[in-house]
């Protein structure tokens, strides 16, 4: 009997794969046809902290200091689909359709008052919260410290408010990505999402216009967060998810040999369609059945930078292998 069930920050889900925040998930409907599909948990489409706001303290945006003008226009239609009252709404419908973990997403850059909100996310019956915090330190003068500590400080009074896990979704950019991973983890996260995918810009050169580019994300993009992963593995003190670039079964074995709780994944369904689940988790039941395994804890982090019988492999000693084929 092969046993697929997997632990996330406490909670404990049917399978490791987890539906990240995106279009998918952004109604009630959207989250019982992942679950039908085989999702053993949802995150639903995040919420932004400006529109929370606007809602919730009948804020303008136009006077608040973190919105460019082109923002405005942007926050002002998404919050005319989807206000906070609505989100809440979309929790408790949720909740009362699937027997799947459902966790809240809120997009956030301050520990200004939209904290408050998370108590009602709580109230309504989410299983967890996940905060994309999404700074982007482009001030030459603000110094390193400084912006871990505003990261730190929102996890800190979000979770002064709320009794349910926290996981906190990041990019890669950091100096020093093992330090922030422990303040994280000090400041009440349960989780840590590696790594979140920003849109990638281009420009058009006819029109003399920015634009998204590579709106998916591709297997080769795996690789930061497999790295990340391994090296973190009984380091972080919490669950570790993969994200981005997962797109089938052997994306998903990996993620786990390097340590990883679960992943997280969208593009993918995009790409192939819902049963892509299915898919994933059959080739995740084979593989273990051939190599003997009936748990996921029983090789969970087998080739994490801990267990691996060539640690130094994870940092400085790749690059030399690849460059100059010195074992």
């Amino acid at each position: 009997m092969i046993n697929l069930s997997a632990n996330y920050m406490g909670i404990n889900l049917k399978n490791p794969i987890i539906v990240s925040s995106c279009s998918l998930s952004h109604s009630a409907e959207g989250v019982k046809r992942l679950a039908d599909a085989g999702a053993g948990a949802v995150v639903l489409k995040s919420m932004f902290e400006e529109q929370i706001l606007a809602d919730v303290n009948k804020l303008e945006l136009e006077s608040s200091a973190m919105a460019h003008p082109e923002e405005i226009d942007y926050l002002r239609q998404m919050g005319m689909s989807q206000k906070s009252d609505e989100y809440l709404k979309i929790i408790e419908k949720s909740k009362e359709t699937v027997d799947i973990p459902v966790i809240a997403s809120v997009n956030c850059i301050s520990d200004s008052s939209w904290t408050d909100y998370a108590k009602y996310i709580e109230a309504v019956g989410a299983d967890a919260l996940e905060l994309n915090i999404a700074l982007m330190p482009k001030d030459p003068k603000e110094d390193p410290n400084v912006i871990e500590k505003k990261i730190f400080k929102i996890i800190e009074v979000v979770k002064h408010n709320i009794n349910i896990p926290v996981a906190v979704k990041l990019g890669p950019y950091f100096t020093s990505m093992t330090r922030v991973a422990e303040g994280i983890r000090k400041s009440g996260a349960s989780g840590l999402v590696l790594f979140n995918r920003f849109y990638q810009p281009d420009i058009d050169i006819d029109t003399f216009e920015f634009q998204s580019k590579n709106r998916y994300s591709s297997p080769s993009e795996m690789s930061h967060s497999l790295r990340w992963i391994a090296i973190l593995f009984e380091k972080f003190g919490g669950s570790l998810v993969g994200n981005t670039g997962i797109h089938d079964g052997e994306a998903v074995v990996k993620q786990l040999l390097a340590g990883a709780s679960a992943v997280e994944l969208c593009s993918a369904l995009y790409i192939n369609g819902l049963g892509q689940i299915e898919v994933m988790l059959s080739f995740l039941e084979k593989w273990m059945r051939k190599n003997g395994y009936r748990d996921i804890d029983e090789f969970r982090g087998k080739i994490s930078q801990k267990n691996a019988l060539q640690p130094e492999y994870f940092e400085r000693q790749q690059y030399i292998r690849a460059l100059v084929g010195v074992d």
